[in-house]
């Protein structure tokens, strides 16, 4: 039963994209945009064991908070450390799927 909901939003997601939808299909699932939008490259899978210790820990923290921090990167009001090199890769995530990233991240221990 599992395996044929995945299917399902897999399929829905690629037609989505097809018809060109943005993040409003993907925004349910918080973990799978965080691997999608490849946060786990450098906040690690678990959003906790990062592949430099510089990296922040996103696992746990305060989902509004984290929704602030993603939101001032993407904008460019976030300067400091490593925001200038994550930017790039966030300038095209839309609000929505912010949210749900930041929402299951508050879920992490």
């Amino acid at each position: 039963m599992r395996a044929i909901k995945r299917l399902a939003r897999c399929a829905a997601a690629g037609a989505g994209l097809a018809l060109g939808v943005t993040g409003a299909l993907y925004a349910a699932d918080g973990g799978e945009l965080y691997k999608s939008r490849a946060c786990h490259a450098c906040h690690g899978p678990d959003a906790k064991t990062t592949i430099l210790p510089i990296y922040p820990k996103l696992a746990g923290q305060n989902a509004p908070y984290l929704l602030e921090q993603m939101k001032a990167i993407r904008d460019g009001t976030r300067t400091n450390g490593l925001s200038a090199a994550m930017r790039p890769l966030m300038a095209s995530v839309p609000d929505d799927e912010f949210k749900s990233i930041a929402d299951w991240l508050a879920t992490l221990q």
